[in-house]
């Protein structure tokens, strides 16, 4: 059996933040274990800038984002092993892969940072009636034939689900040639980023529909069409009557992203049941010492920046947990409460924290007018006005160690939303 201090899962943006940062972090017995032939996960086809602004200081394609990172991964020397697919992991933090080259692999890890990023929600989970033909993609798959394979998925198209994905390839359909006749929303506010909504529908002249869903999917060979109805916003059940047949040959959906956690599952890591990531504290560690978590397999993040800041945290925590370095004691919980959906993380030890703990989080509705909110205990220590929050934009909120340490008996922060 291999041995190795720190083994990584997954070879894109985040594990390739938590690997740099192990390394200069002062441990080099690193190795990153990626499926895919080439290392910068999903990036790489994500060829539209946007990238990089908050990390470089400068606007980057995705490919060039990535290459970045994998350039500092190859110049300080980490191992990496592509085309290698990690099939379990237990909670004694053995590592079971496998390749063509190796065969069957198995690692005993002194840490394991978890960065396998998320995927796309399929028709299957969305149970809309008609056949199974030809031209119904996830966005991201449509976006891997256009910009890795060199593939048209087709020419008249309707995008179901408004998240970030779904806006970028309404535009890069229509810049290939396609005609695409609309976005249809079945919430009353977009999934995505507002830049994209403005960059990628507004400036081409694709209308976006709220409170609409496609109802039925015409065609048996290959997609003829789609029935879009609009829905009632309290229930989000179709509403009789509305219905609205648009022709066309191919049909994609954005309707969100899930954490990739099977391995975490096996290993036995807890689940946060609203981000379907593992629950982590300020470390980022999972429930299970030695286990970290990072970027969008712990929350699906807007930007890839944030994913890697977060990613350089948790490789700094396990360079300190295989020291002997981290201190764990008592926690206090971190609650989200009145309009925020989940946060990261849900709880922080006072003794292992950093000067500064960033919580990130999501809101459950959009909100106008309204101020977020931080209590410890009963004691209210931030109001900020937000002109409008929206579960398409993740917000944060830093917490001072000194706020926690000044307070011995704290037991929770809360985070709301409140109207004054």
């Amino acid at each position: 059996m291999m041995k190795r201090d720190i083994v990584i899962i997954g070879g894109g943006p985040a594990g390739l933040a938590a690997a740099i940062s192990c390394f200069e972090n002062g441990n080099r017995d690193i190795l990153i274990l990626e499926r895919e032939t080439y290392l910068g996960g999903i990036l790489n086809q994500c060829i539209h800038n946007g990238f990089g602004l908050h990390t470089f200081k400068e606007e980057l394609t995705g490919p060039e984002y990535a290459g970045r990172y994998v350039d500092k991964v190859r110049d300080l020397g980490i191992d990496y092993r592509l085309d290698t697919m990690v099939i379990d992991i237990n909670q004694e933090k053995v590592v079971s892969a496998i390749n063509e080259k190796d065969g069957l692999l198995q690692i005993q890890a002194k840490a394991v940072i978890l960065a396998m990023g998320c995927r796309e929600r399929s028709r299957g989970a969305l149970n809309i009636p008609g056949y199974r033909p030809a031209g119904i993609f996830s966005a991201g798959t449509a976006q891997r034939y256009v910009n890795i394979e060199g593939y048209m998925p087709g020419k008249q198209v309707v995008i179901l689900g408004s998240g970030d994905i779904g806006l970028i390839m309404a535009r890069r359909m229509t810049l290939e040639g396609a005609k695409v006749k609309m976005v249809c929303e079945i919430m009353p506010y977009s999934g995505g980023l507002k830049r994209n909504i403005v960059q990628c529908l507004d400036d081409y002249g694709i209308p976006l529909k709220l409170n609409h869903t496609v109802t039925k999917i015409f065609g048996k060979e290959r997609v003829t069409g789609v029935n879009v109805s609009e829905v009632d916003p309290a229930t989000r059940m179709p509403i009789p009557g509305t219905e609205e047949y648009v022709a066309c040959d191919t049909l994609l959906l954005s309707v969100g992203l899930i954490p990739e956690n099977e391995l975490s599952r096996k290993a036995h890591v807890k689940i946060n049941p609203k981000t379907q990531g593992p629950e982590v504290d300020e470390s980022l560690s999972t429930s299970i010492p030695g286990i970290f978590a990072a970027g969008n397999v712990l929350h699906v993040h807007d930007l890839v920046d944030f994913v890697s800041q977060e990613a350089a945290l948790a490789g700094k925590f396990a360079v300190k947990y295989i020291a002997g370095l981290s201190q764990d004691g008592s926690a206090v919980a971190v609650e989200p409460q009145n309009g925020v959906r989940y946060s990261v993380p849900s709880r922080i030890h006072p003794g292992n924290a950093e000067d500064i703990t960033v919580i990130r989080f999501r809101t459950d509705n959009v909100y106008r007018d309204v101020f977020l909110s931080v209590y410890l205990d009963e004691e209210r220590v931030m109001h900020l006005k937000k002109r409008i929050l929206t579960p398409g934009e993740m917000e944060q909120v830093n917490i001072p160690k000194k706020w926690i340490t000044d307070r011995p008996g704290l037991s929770r922060i809360r985070i709301l939303v409140e109207k004054e």
